[in-house]
């Protein structure tokens, strides 16, 4: 499945995904091979951060 390309949309997706199947971000780019850095560029261009005490982008 394609990421979805609006950062808004991304950003719940992502963070839904985390909430719901995967212990941290690396779990889930391992498991739905999703670059990273890619993925954290993309949300942070639209001011989120990854937060690995809360398990998601805020």
């Amino acid at each position: 499945m394609a990421l979805p390309s609006d950062p808004f949309i991304l950003l719940s997706y992502v963070n839904t995904k985390l909430r719901d199947d995967y212990p941290s971000l690396d779990e889930l780019c391992r498991a739905e091979d999703i670059d990273r850095d890619s993925l954290t560029a993309t949300l942070a261009a639209a001011g989120f951060e990854y937060m690995p005490s809360i398990n998601q982008f805020r």
